[in-house]
């Protein structure tokens, strides 16, 4: 095998727990060159990757076919010569690009009736498989063979440079720890944390004498905004860096709180300290992959829903789980790291 083809998510989150599957294509075959076919605002968490050559620009939107750009994407990735290509996504769609690219040997799990386009499908055992970074890296091996545990856990390097930069351009010193919040979730507010638990959190650290540095995109500006107000003295970066920014910033936390979204597992990706907050989500499906994770949960009866937006309105999955619950993780995490 010396060429692979990787059809990778659109979420920072699963781009980043697939990478487990590059290392063990590499593992399998030396030499082999991973390309990946990925959305544009993945691009720095691929750059980060060292297994991966060459990060290949995905512009189809979720629901778009444009088929005429679709198949001559697919006719330029032709003349590249991939042996295999591995589709992670599940959707017809993005069976289509490798079908057209006529690649020989198409891997992907069963989904969306897409079986003429793939001719090495896999029938997914969820039981057998619980988790997404499982199921994943399942597609390095042949049909059959058991999954090698333990899964590696992710992993991000950093560019020091990048980053001495990206502090210089925004008037930010690493000289006093720095606790990073992520108060966003793409996928919808059940997942986001309130912004007053956010703020009693920062106003509590800020008073030990901490640095909270808030991150997130533009869309996070609202929620970020708010909690700014609430606790005098945060720094508010959401919309303020790029995700590579952004990336190189967050290696410098003594520890993360995030809620179940791409930063957190940026954050364990950069193995930092992290207190990940689950509402409408499951641990059980997608956790921080990271041995150095605490999660905080209430567990509730209604939860998890899986839902963008609470079904009964009242949100106590995350309403209810006020900010002493994170700040006990932390200085757990803290205190297991000044024995380590």
């Amino acid at each position: 095998m010396n060429k692979i083809l990787i059809v990778a998510p659109a979420w920072v989150g699963d781009a980043i727990m697939a990478q487990p599957l590059y290392r063990r294509l590499a593992e399998r075959w030396p030499g082999v060159k991973i390309d990946v076919l990925a959305p544009p605002w993945t691009r720095p968490v691929h750059a980060r990757m060292p297994e991966i050559s060459e990060t290949i620009d995905n512009p189809f939107g979720h629901g778009s076919l444009r088929l005429m750009e679709r198949i001559k994407l697919g006719r330029q990735l032709r003349k590249r010569g991939y042996d295999q290509v591995i589709v992670l996504p599940n959707s017809l769609k993005s069976a289509l690009i490798p079908w057209f690219a006529n690649i020989p040997k198409r891997t992907g799990w069963v989904g969306e009736a897409r079986f003429i386009l793939m001719n090495d499908t896999r029938t997914l055992d969820p039981i057998a498989l619980p988790q997404m970074v499982e199921r994943f890296a399942a597609l390095a091996d042949a049909p059959g063979v058991p999954l090698a545990r333990p899964v590696p856990h992710p992993r991000l390097k950093i560019d020091p440079a990048a980053r001495d930069a990206a502090l210089a351009k925004l008037g930010l010193t690493a000289d006093r720890p720095i606790v990073a919040c992520c108060p966003g979730a793409e996928y919808g507010p059940a997942k986001r944390w309130p912004a007053n638990h956010f703020a009693d959190l920062a106003n509590h650290r800020m008073s030990l004498g901490e640095q909270v540095w808030l991150f997130g995109s533009s869309k996070d500006q609202e929620i970020a905004s708010e909690i700014a107000a609430l606790a005098p003295g945060t720094v508010n970066l959401c919309g303020q860096t790029s995700l590579a920014e952004a990336i190189d910033l967050m290696s410098l936390a003594q520890v993360v709180v995030a809620n179940d979204s791409g930063l957190m597992h940026v954050a364990a990706g950069l193995d930092r300290p992290l207190v990940a907050i689950y509402g409408s989500s499951s641990p059980e499906f997608t956790p921080p992959l990271s041995n150095r994770a605490e999660i905080v949960t209430l567990d509730l009866e209604c939860s998890p829903c899986f839902e963008r937006v609470c079904p009964l309105g009242h949100m106590n999955c995350l309403n209810q789980l006020e900010a002493d619950r994170a700040n006990r993780a932390i200085n757990k995490l803290l205190l297991l790291g000044a024995h380590t």
